[in-house]
């Protein structure tokens, strides 16, 4: 039996130009996508917000981490919430805006956005498989606070995949850290998600604009054709 495995691979339909991702040093990042945010009475829903929007990410999601492992790429979740004692959220964050529940309160899936109480946790539909890596953030942004740089520059990685919800918040301030950090960053666009259509599209446009200010944009179909050149293939001699 032989096996091949090709180190990269081009998305030719990626934005704003064909994006190369190198198998040994892509990661896919998998943002809050979590039961108090997507699920119906749920903490999104009771700000007013449409959750279908966001579940609506949930099924091509599946589909690309399923590529991801097979192709060996490794899958990185994150989770926004806090310590039960609310000792990590600052102050600013528990007062800001006007909803009926706030963080910490008792909500439809246990207390909102704290570690621990179910809604805090990753929908079954995309739940993270043992040994892949969780990381629990207190900020809209992957990387304050958190372990994530020291897990990538552990592992080689410098490149991104990333997806999540929401597109305007968490996706859009963790690429612009990872930015700042030199991370080549792809959005996958049906992979995001936004309560509001509007912010969607602006939030994606922004990513790829002026040449790849942020990094490049690209569909699940396109990126999961480029994985599929990763994955290892036997043939009987």
């Amino acid at each position: 039996m032989t096996s091949t495995h090709r180190p990269e691979s081009t998305i030719a339909t990626a934005s704003p130009s064909e994006f190369t991702i190198d198998a040994a040093r892509t990661a896919l990042l998998v943002i809050d996508m979590q039961r108090d945010f997507l699920l119906p009475g749920g903490f999104g829903e009771s700000l007013g917000n449409d959750v279908g929007l966001l579940r609506s990410v949930i099924e091509p999601l599946a589909g690309l981490i399923s590529a991801a492992r097979e192709s060996g790429i490794p899958v990185i979740h994150t989770r926004e919430g806090h310590l039960p004692d609310l000792s990590d959220c600052p102050p600013a964050k528990l007062r800001r805006g006007t909803p009926s529940q706030r963080i910490g309160d008792p909500g439809a899936f246990g207390r909102i956005l704290i570690r621990g109480e179910y809604g805090h946790d990753i929908v079954d539909e995309l739940a993270p498989m043992d040994g892949e890596t969780v990381i629990d953030k207190p900020g809209k942004g992957a990387f304050y606070a958190t372990e994530l740089a020291e897990i990538l520059i552990a592992a080689g990685i410098t490149t991104l995949l990333v997806t999540g919800v929401t597109t305007e918040v968490c996706v859009h301030t963790t690429v612009r850290e990872a930015n700042d950090r030199g991370y080549e960053c792809l959005v996958v666009t049906d992979c995001v998600g936004s309560y509001f259509p509007e912010f969607q599209r602006v939030g994606l446009e922004m990513i790829s604009a002026q040449g790849g200010i942020f990094g490049w944009t690209a569909s699940s179909e396109g990126v999961v054709a480029a994985l599929s050149a990763f994955v290892p293939t036997s043939a009987s001699r």
